[in-house]
């Protein structure tokens, strides 16, 4: 049975969100095309029709993983408008993000596969992370000043770390205190920053 364009492109975003939630958790080569099609409902034979290429379903799926992960980083600043970077932070490094293997943090996921994947994929995270430090660098103090791009490129690289090494080790109380401690670091480091500039 022949499928109409709406359906077609229907499926193809389907397959994209499927995707963005698979890889994360099995990782870009811990799944095959056959069960990513049949996670979102089609069969193998339906990719060629929609893909070019199992790389560039990569790159789209996590272009749409960063996407998502961007919009809970607003979502969660929102919720408080005074300390909106103490509210990422609560969320990001909480026990709960540590869980979410499917829905949580594309670069904590699928940061070193991506390193070994082609410059599309490469792209998509370059843009995703660039929102990271976009949102971070609002957050952070002065947007404009080159002092809170390298603030924002440090609290990242904290945030991530302390989760990708949370979910690595079996310990729950070593898991945990990756967490605790990397949310202490950051929030350290910007109140000594800000009693620095307010004794200029």
């Amino acid at each position: 049975m022949r499928v109409s364009r709406t359906q077609a492109a229907q499926n193809r975003e389907t397959v994209i969100d499927v995707a963005s939630r698979l890889f994360r958790e099995h990782g870009f080569d811990g799944i095959g095309l056959k069960d990513l099609m049949k996670g979102a409902g089609l069969t193998q034979g339906a990719f060629y029709k929609q893909f070019a290429s199992k790389e560039e379903l990569e790159a789209l799926a996590s272009r749409r993983a960063l996407e998502h992960a961007s919009r809970r980083w607003s979502d969660a600043a929102a919720k408080n408008r005074k300390d909106p970077l103490g509210s990422v932070i609560e969320f990001y490094l909480s026990a709960g993000h540590r869980e979410e293997r499917m829905d949580g943090c594309p670069v904590v996921a699928l940061g070193s596969d991506a390193a070994r994947q082609g410059s599309d994929v490469k792209a998509s995270f370059e843009a995703g992370i660039r929102k990271y430090l976009g949102l971070l660098g609002g957050w952070v103090g002065d947007a404009h000043g080159e002092d809170s791009r390298d603030k924002a490129m440090a609290v990242l690289s904290t945030m991530v770390g302390a989760v990708v090494l949370s979910r690595a080790v079996n310990d729950k109380q070593l898991s945990k205190q990756f967490l605790h401690a990397a949310a202490e670091s950051i929030q350290a480091g910007l109140a000594a920053g800000r009693q620095r500039r307010s004794a200029q």
